[in-house]
């Protein structure tokens, strides 16, 4: 078994909690093999946020990822846990998510799957993208907004950790789609996702720093781009992103929070895109974005 470390902290109101947990789970460092919430106190709505990792984090490193989304210093007790398949126990508390015609659960809930839904295992790890977070289920509930009126013939997930949303858009389209990340180890476990969920054949799985792999220039521009990151990664790669949707293509942006849209807006605006469509779910931001025509602000 591998030795995990937690970084918990103490009784937090639920609102400040929910940042934290929030935002501890999207951190890309250190990255958390799993984030959770426990009330602590139910007549004062109290909860304590505890995140596990595989490598043990610098207390520094956990109060720059808070101060960087804007919370302000919390106390956080870092410490080993007892040898335990602790990724396998938190699996049996996730429950399945349902986001409009998708089903997403972990392997737990296989006998769950609903015969008139588009079911995706994807079972909780190291790679960041289960449904859970408001971010992924915000993707996929933009995805299915962007199929309504129109159908891309080639799809993009950029810092695709799990592959959530390359898997779920290739079944839903049968078009064929790259999934990228930074991560390694992020790339393995969504091919063996892709395998798992029968797009193999449709999703190929690569190792890449943005849009850096020459593969992923040469199969541009797409019809739908996903990039489910981080605000500033996101203000960095505009130029790229904005070039990789073809004409009359979506590009979804997540991974910001709501008060940090109007900046990465900004930052599109700049470059020819438009915003089609906003989806705000617990403060964080989901963004539809679209070349301007001719004549269009």
């Amino acid at each position: 078994m591998t030795t995990l470390f937690s970084a918990a902290t103490a009784p937090l109101p639920r609102a400040q909690a929910q940042a934290v947990s929030d935002t501890l789970e999207q951190a890309a460092w250190p990255e958390a093999v799993a984030v959770s919430m426990s009330e602590t106190d139910e007549t004062r709505d109290l909860w304590a946020v505890e995140a596990l990792y595989e490598i043990e984090p610098a207390p520094d490193d956990v109060q720059q990822a808070l101060v960087f989304a804007g919370i302000e210093a919390v106390p956080v007790t870092i410490g080993p846990l007892p040898e335990t398949d602790w990724v396998r126990e938190s699996l049996a508390g996730l429950a399945p998510v349902v986001t409009g015609r998708l089903f997403v659960h972990g392997s737990h809930d296989r006998d769950a799957r609903p015969a008139t839904a588009i079911s995706l295992e994807i079972d909780a790890g190291l790679a960041f993208g289960t449904g859970h977070h408001h971010t992924t289920r915000g993707c996929l509930l933009a995805l299915q907004q962007v199929l309504k009126s129109s159908t891309p013939v080639s799809i993009l997930d950029v810092g695709c950790g799990s592959g959530v949303l390359a898997i779920a858009a290739a079944r839903l389209t049968r078009a064929p789609a790259i999934a990228s990340d930074i991560d390694p180890e992020a790339v393995a476990v969504a091919r063996a996702n892709a395998e798992l969920n029968g797009v193999a054949p449709l999703v190929r799985c690569l190792v890449a720093p943005g849009l850096g792999h020459m593969d992923i220039r040469k199969a541009g521009p797409y019809g739908l781009v996903f990039a489910n990151i981080l605000a500033m990664p996101l203000i960095h790669l505009a130029t790229d992103l904005s070039r990789a949707v073809a004409p009359g293509g979506r590009l979804i942006l997540a991974g910001l929070t709501s008060d940090q849209a109007r900046m990465v807006l900004a930052a599109y605006h700049a470059r020819g895109m438009k915003c089609v469509h906003r989806l705000d779910l617990e403060g964080w931001a989901i963004l539809t974005l679209a070349h301007k025509t001719r004549g269009t602000a």
